[in-house]
């Protein structure tokens, strides 16, 4: 996925350090850490990196990651009004927004969750593509082009595979998908 052949992958956690975070967390870690993956696990990620670029794939738990993507999309929401305001004040301020608007408007579709729709559930036997609440058409079709990516890359059997190869290495039961 994301056309890379060794995506950058964390735990979301709260702190980057060892010690930090719950036992299942850090028991999770160092077995991806001993694992021959095809991935660069690069150990535990904080929420205020998020968004940084550094890590391709974030992995959590549904309830935190939900309140990570609420947090995320409601600081986008405070900024980009906080912005329009600071935008509006004076005549200066507009004949800026007029010589900014192209990037503005870019920021905007960087920033537009209907861009980016679609939570993977992983951990079931077949595909599953959680759409955002409040998706337009545009967002439906997202999530909907990605649950056909997915199953496209044959994501179930890749990781059926990955997660026998992490058992075999740390004595996990078998994994099968239902075919």
């Amino acid at each position: 996925m994301l056309g890379l052949k060794r995506p950058r992958v964390a735990l979301l956690n709260i702190g980057v350090e060892d010690m930090k975070g719950t036992e299942s967390l850090r028991e999770a870690a160092a077995r991806l850490r001993d694992a021959d993956l095809p991935m660069a696990f690069e150990g535990f990620i904080e929420g205020d990196k998020i968004g940084a670029g550094e890590i391709d794939v974030i992995v959590t738990d549904g309830f935190t990651g939900n309140v990570a993507l609420k947090t995320a999309e409601g600081t986008a929401r405070l900024v980009s009004g906080l912005l329009r305001k600071a935008l509006t004040q004076s005549i200066w301020t507009r004949a800026g927004y007029f010589l900014a608007r192209g990037g503005l408007r870019a920021l905007r579709a960087h920033l537009d969750p209907n861009n980016h729709n679609g939570a993977v559930f992983l951990g079931l036997n077949g595909i599953v593509v959680k759409s955002h609440g409040g998706a337009n058409a545009a967002g439906m079709a997202a999530a909907i082009g990605l649950a056909i990516e997915l199953l496209a890359d044959d994501i179930t059997r890749r990781i059926e595979a990955d997660l026998n190869a992490l058992g075999a290495a740390g004595a996990q039961p078998d994994v099968s998908v239902a075919g």
